[in-house]
């Protein structure tokens, strides 16, 4: 029997789940509470934290595999994560964490897996146990990995817990509600264990959430610290909110992703989101700090040291999910210690790690203006190249450009004004990698232009957990692709750059051999050349391969292990597999999920019965982010469904996908489809068009 661990161990029978569990127990050797120096050592046998070290960097000094020899690499084993994580609503975005011959996965149900290195078998498995009505998340049901230390596993949870597993067993050793997702709290992130803290920010900014970083006892998960990311009065940064309204409490500024921290500097730092609500300016008239900003704060304190802005007063959810990433190197003639930062806007930013001050230069530039958004007069402008266009040379049909769809143009009212890049644009969540020999960060981004509607809407704060948005965002009937960079740190420029067919949605790791693992949306990892971008080996693996892959030594022999689940936002075909890759590998590609979807037969209304409940569930979980609540446009950049009731053409859309809009025929069952199509075409696609 699999262990299998759920908080309420009197209903499945603990005696028999620890028996089940006791011989894979005695496999796993516990870690211990990593110091500072395991956490910043180059990892080898193991790869210990979600960034490969506490710098983020994502780097492997193994240098067994190189462009000559990898076109050997095969899959050593592939294991099914038994369908967690599969549904339609779910994406994979886990980096997988590797520590003495055992790998751990989470997938976007909050499920974690433990599986052996050499067979791939499943040690054990914790369930989750997700309420399948909860209503406040953001952008797709995900996780992007687990943290480890102390004989234990840490997860945080969409629903706003974060636990602690037995390391050994999966069995739950603490779980504590971290923040309510009533309130519009999730946790997307993966945890950071540091100086036995377990160390997390929280999502929710679409919410109306008051962004928040918190620091945990690892033994009991006792509150050690709060930095919020929007001061309050008193304090550095407050004054940039207006008085006269309590917008600062609803303000966003949510963490995606898992800081960094410099132990010789004693301090933590991360990058935040969006200010709320996203595209209504006029509400919150001021720069809004600390909102699409770097922060670097005390990591055993969690006490304000310094912060930078990325963008002033954002209205174009520029926000900076991209994890921050630390590095030292000479700069004009001068070793510096460094952070780096790819936002949305393209640019990346370059800052002294001490000091928060621009090591190439950010100029403050004058930008266009709108007093109906209350704009900043200037904009941060780094010095050296935008890995992205920001401005999009020819006007698409029926549509004209103001500024010439620059970035930073503003915007008012439903006519839409297109802007590059979109929120889309630029660099998300993906991790970047970094290379400290080549002193070169490698970039996954896109080229995505938006049509941005509103900011002229939700003057009143909204109910808690409802939608706080402000306005829409579309998509520019342009065409739309991915960018794959590198740049040169020490000169902010491009080294190489190269367009791909399709946006780039996949974390990037780098090694010393001289390769470049990541990830494309039709399922297949690729190996690129750091120094030319060439790819020269790729291998499918069924589903969108949306999640960063790990390097790791193993008995002599240097492993890529990879997480392949599909991701609902980008659109790719679904999954539950984890490969290994190794020169000692066997196994070929296998076809790819959406390569098995054609000529899926759609139901006859007459034969299934249907449940309009049941497409509300399906709507709420699936289609919400992109399409929004009341189906006029999410912040996906969904289209709208108003007016849209034909059941059969609905059908059709949900079966085929169209435009911007994914095929669902692999992620959905035929009833699934009827259910959903219905409840558009009664309610939504009911309202009258305004």
């Amino acid at each position: 029997m699999r262990p299998i661990a759920f908080p309420c161990l009197a209903v499945l029978g603990l005696s028999s789940l620890l028996q089940g569990s006791a011989a894979w127990a005695q496999r796993i050797d516990p870690a211990p509470a990593f110091s500072s120096d395991d956490l910043t050592a180059l990892p080898r046998q193991n790869w210990i934290t979600n960034g490969g070290t506490t710098f983020n960097q994502r780097y492997s000094p193994l240098d067994q595999l190189t462009p000559e020899n990898v076109g050997g690499l095969k899959g050593v084993w592939r294991t099914h994560l038994r369908g967690s994580g599969s549904g339609p609503q779910y994406s994979g975005e886990a980096q997988p964490i590797v520590y003495d011959g055992v790998i751990y996965i989470s997938t976007g149900a909050d499920d974690v897996f433990a599986l052996d290195v050499e067979t791939g078998d499943i040690l054990w498995e914790y369930q989750a146990g997700l309420d399948p009505n909860v209503t406040t998340i953001c952008c797709g049901w995900t996780n992007r990995g687990v943290a480890l230390g102390d004989g234990k596993v840490f997860i945080g949870q969409l629903d706003g817990k974060l636990v602690a597993l037995d390391q050994r067993t999966g069995m739950v050793v603490w779980s504590i509600q971290a923040e309510r997702w009533q309130e519009g709290f999730s946790i997307t992130s993966a945890p950071l264990y540091y100086d036995d803290m377990v160390i997390t920010g929280f999502s929710g900014a679409e919410y109306g959430v008051r962004g928040r970083v918190k620091a945990y006892d690892a033994d009991d998960g006792e509150l050690i610290w709060t930095f919020y990311t929007i001061p309050g009065p008193g304090e550095v940064g407050h004054d940039t909110w207006p008085a006269d309204n309590e917008v600062w409490m609803h303000g966003g500024a949510t963490v995606w992703q898992t800081p960094a921290v410099d132990p010789d500097l004693g301090l933590l730092y991360f990058s935040t989101g969006n200010p709320g609500p996203d595209f209504n300016g006029a509400v919150r008239a001021g720069d809004n700090l600390f909102s699409a900003s770097i922060v670097a704060i005390d990591v055993a304190t969690g006490d304000y040291r310094w912060h930078f802005q990325e963008v002033h007063h954002d209205i174009w959810d520029y926000d900076a999910p991209n994890p921050v990433v630390l590095f030292d190197a000479q700069i004009d003639g001068v070793m510096r210690r460094g952070l780096a930062q790819v936002g949305k806007t393209g640019w990346v930013y370059l800052l002294d790690r001490v000091t928060g001050e621009p090591l190439i230069g950010i100029d403050e530039r004058p930008v266009p203006q709108l007093a109906a958004q209350a704009t900043s007069p200037t904009q941060p402008y780094p010095r050296g190249d935008a890995v992205v266009p920001q401005s999009v040379d020819i006007p698409p049909e029926g549509y004209r450009l103001i500024n010439g769809g620059r970035i930073f143009t503003p915007f008012v009212g439903d006519a839409g004004v297109i802007v590059a890049p979109s929120l889309y644009g630029g660099a998300n969540w993906p991790p970047s990698s970094y290379d400290p020999e080549r002193q070169a960060l490698y970039v996954c981004a896109s080229d995505y232009a938006g049509n941005f509607i509103g900011g002229d809407r939700d003057f009143e704060i909204p109910p808690e957990g409802a939608e706080y948005h402000g306005g829409v965002i579309g998509f520019a009937p342009l065409p739309r692709s991915g960018i794959f960079a590198a740049m040169d740190v020490t000169t902010n420029t491009i080294i190489w750059r190269y367009r791909w067919p399709n946006q780039c949605y996949s974390g990037s790791v780098a090694t010393a051999g001289g390769l470049i693992f990541t990830g494309r949306n039709d399922g297949r990892l690729t190996a690129l050349d750091s120094d030319t971008g060439f790819p020269v080996w790729e291998f499918q693996t069924g589903a969108g391969m949306n999640a960063p892959a790990t390097v790791f030594e193993h008995d002599g022999q240097q492993y890529v292990v990879a997480y392949s689940a599909g991701n609902v936002l980008i659109g790719s075909a679904h999954g539950d597999s984890v490969w290994l890759f190794g020169l000692d590998g066997e196994l070929e590609q296998t076809v790819p999920n959406d390569a098995l979807l054609s000529n899926v037969e759609l139901p006859s209304a007459e034969l299934l019965t249907v449940d309009i409940s049941e497409g509300a569930r399906i709507y709420q979980q699936t289609c919400l982010p992109c399409h929004g609540t009341e189906g006029t446009g999410g912040h996906g950049g969904g289209a709208t469904l108003v007016g849209l009731d034909d059941v059969d053409y609905i059908m059709t859309l949900v079966r085929d996908g169209r435009n911007t809009m994914p095929p669902f025929a692999g992620a959905l069952s035929p009833a699934e489809i009827l259910n959903v199509s219905n409840y558009v075409a009664a309610t939504l696609g009911a309202q009258p068009a305004e």
